[in-house]
């Protein structure tokens, strides 16, 4: 029982496993940012390019 005992303590006192999870958590967190960054890095870039490519004119050929 004293092992037992000794064991649940030394697993309750082992920082570890949370540390892994917050490290998850803050992984995915990152994760998220950074595709919700770059996504709209697109959007805007994708808009700019439609302008400036409708804003330009043909040349004619003479």
């Amino acid at each position: 029982m004293r092992y037992a005992t000794k064991q649940l303590v030394s697993f309750l006192k082992a920082e570890d496993g949370p540390t892994a999870v917050e490290y998850a958590v803050m992984l995915a967190l990152i994760v998220v940012v950074c595709i919700s960054a770059i996504t709209s890095l697109g959007a805007n870039a994708n808009s700019t390019f439609s302008f400036v490519g409708s804003s330009l004119t043909p040349q004619s050929s003479s």
